[in-house]
């Protein structure tokens, strides 16, 4: 029986988003197929693994003291493997039992946002050697930094509203440049974060003042932001994508519902499931109530865009669609749930998603294991002592 670490938490701001998706996770993974280990990374970075953390309880009422700080790294045994050892310099409860290293087969980050959704804990897991589910360095990476991800998009020819980028350096610089190339999209706009999810940081400007106080807003989430054009009625429509290279399938697409220009963070996450808007309406309509050729295009786009940034796994695409007008709006490489939701209407229950990310995850992890990772030519022992160039 393989053995799952299922890493939620994370320095980020999307932190208890994570432990949400994380926890969803461990209560629908199959226990008889596989033993689930929750990984716990706190607000500071630190890693935790402990009984407590299958129940929310412990996070509710921040009630740590009874789990082992552990080091990730690889087994010692070269098997491809997480290896939790138990950090030296930490004293453990006086109660707890003898500390000792923990390995793991296969890991799913059941992570959002920055330090690790965006790359950063794929590459420690790649470092480790261990199989993970969901994108590769790469592709988190291009997922989570909105000004890439559209220039990957645009170059691959999928629709995109049109966008100016820029630093918080050169704002400070050239201000006055930056909002004239702003404005030149032509109001509305969106300022975005480049790299943040859960709609954290995003504002809308109908003018110059609102354009600004929105962007010193985004400064305080990212050196970088994005500004997009605004459309005036678009409607939100997202479809997930599951596989692996060029096995793909898209699942139903959803709409939710009361979207406006954005959904912001408490739309999200924050209301109880099965909850109902001020219309007595459920929050998400699957499937989106939209005609079978804009449903079989915006699968094919969102394959599409799966396929641009190499994604795996699964991962959600968001649209905004304006009359007969479609737009991709962004990719997520974990999006929250593991989209779940959407593919359970599709014929997939989440605990086959489960499976099926475990399976892509050791898959690839297979795959890459067979390339060439060193060539050796004895370089050192060839070269000329004091030779030069």
């Amino acid at each position: 029986m393989k053995r799952v670490g299922i890493i939620l938490g994370g320095k980020s701001v999307e932190h208890e988003v994570s432990i949400i998706t994380g926890l969803q996770i461990y209560e629908n993974i199959d226990k008889k197929k596989y033993d689930p280990l929750i990984i716990y990374i706190d607000n500071t970075g630190r890693w935790f693994i402990g009984e407590a953390l299958s129940n929310i309880e412990t996070y509710k009422s921040k009630r740590f003291n009874d789990l082992s700080e552990v080091i990730p790294w690889k087994s010692a045994s070269y098997k491809s493997a997480l290896c939790l050892y138990p950090n030296p310099d930490v004293k453990q409860g006086f109660l707890s039992k003898k500390r000792e290293k923990v390995e793991v087969d296969v890991v799913i980050p059941a992570t959002h946002g920055t330090n690790v959704e965006d790359g950063v804990l794929q590459g420690v897991l790649e470092t480790c050697g261990v199989p993970y589910a969901f994108s590769d360095v790469k592709a988190s990476a291009l997922g989570m930094d909105k000004v890439l991800m559209k220039k990957v998009f645009k170059a691959e020819k999928l629709p995109v509203l049109p966008y100016v980028w820029f630093y918080r350096s050169q704002y400070d610089s050239e201000k006055a440049q930056c909002l004239i190339a702003s404005e030149s999209i032509g109001y509305p706009l969106i300022v975005k974060p480049s790299n943040l999810g859960s709609s954290i940081g995003i504002g809308k400007a109908r003018n110059r003042a609102e354009l600004e106080q929105t962007i010193e807003v985004a400064f305080h989430y990212d050196r970088k932001i994005i500004i997009e054009k605004c459309l005036e009625h678009p409607r939100e429509i997202n479809c997930s994508v599951l596989g692996y290279e060029n096995d793909l399938k898209a699942s139903l697409c959803e709409e939710p519902v009361g979207w406006q220009e954005y959904l912001k963070f408490e739309d999200k996450y924050m209301n109880k499931k099965g909850s109902k808007n001020e219309k007595g309406a459920d929050k998400r309509i699957i499937p989106a109530d939209i005609s079978d050729s804009i449903s079989d295009k915006i699968k094919s786009l969102a394959i599409e865009a799966f396929k641009s940034i190499d994604a795996n796994g699964v991962a959600r695409i968001d649209f905004l669609l304006d009359g007969e007008e479609i737009y991709v709006n962004e990719i997520n490489t974990i999006p929250g749930s593991a989209s779940f939701y959407l593919w359970e209407p599709s014929g997939i229950k989440f605990k086959d998603l489960i499976d099926s990310l475990i399976d892509i995850a050791l898959q690839r992890h297979k795959d890459n294991s067979e390339k060439i990772d060193s060539y050796d030519v004895d370089l050192l022992n060839n070269m000329t002592k004091g030779i030069k160039g």
